[in-house]
């Protein structure tokens, strides 16, 4: 695979290239995507899974590329970790920011065990911590939905 298609896919189209806050806005193309595929629910869940072996697969070859580990342009992590937070939510804006802020905060503070699995090594780290910081946020605001 060339390296200008690892760094397409593992920046999510660029997006990981933004100057300020890349993974922030990753997530918010995630809460996008979210909003336009979660009608469709066969398509949103195959983009989701696709976007997590899509990550799984090229994360690590983009650490080669941009000659560093974990690089933060890398954002594939980001969108399919959002889009995981948000599964079989309500898409109701305040729903929809409080997972974003959630997410974003998980994400930042890396609380137990987000930390060692973003220690892993190679694809599996970049994408794990994402993975459970999602988790996490889905959990929580399905408590939150069904409470309030």
């Amino acid at each position: 695979m060339s390296d200008k298609l690892i760094k397409l896919i593992a920046t999510f189209f660029y997006v990981g290239s933004v100057p300020y806050a890349p993974g922030t806005v990753a997530s918010a193309v995630g809460v996008l995507i979210y909003l336009i595929l979660q009608p469709v629910f066969p398509l949103y869940l195959l983009v989701l899974v696709g976007l997590v072996l899509l990550g799984l697969i090229i994360s690590e070859p983009a650490e080669g590329v941009l000659k560093r580990r974990d690089p933060p342009e890398v954002v594939i992590d980001e969108v399919a970790g959002m889009l995981l937070a948000c599964f079989l939510l309500p898409p109701q804006p305040s729903v929809l920011i409080g997972a974003f802020v959630l997410f974003r905060l998980f994400d930042i503070t890396k609380i137990y065990p987000i930390k060692r699995l973003e220690n892993l090594k190679g694809s599996l780290g970049i994408m794990a911590d994402d993975l459970m910081a999602g988790i996490y946020t889905n959990i929580i605001m399905h408590i939150a939905v069904g409470l309030f």
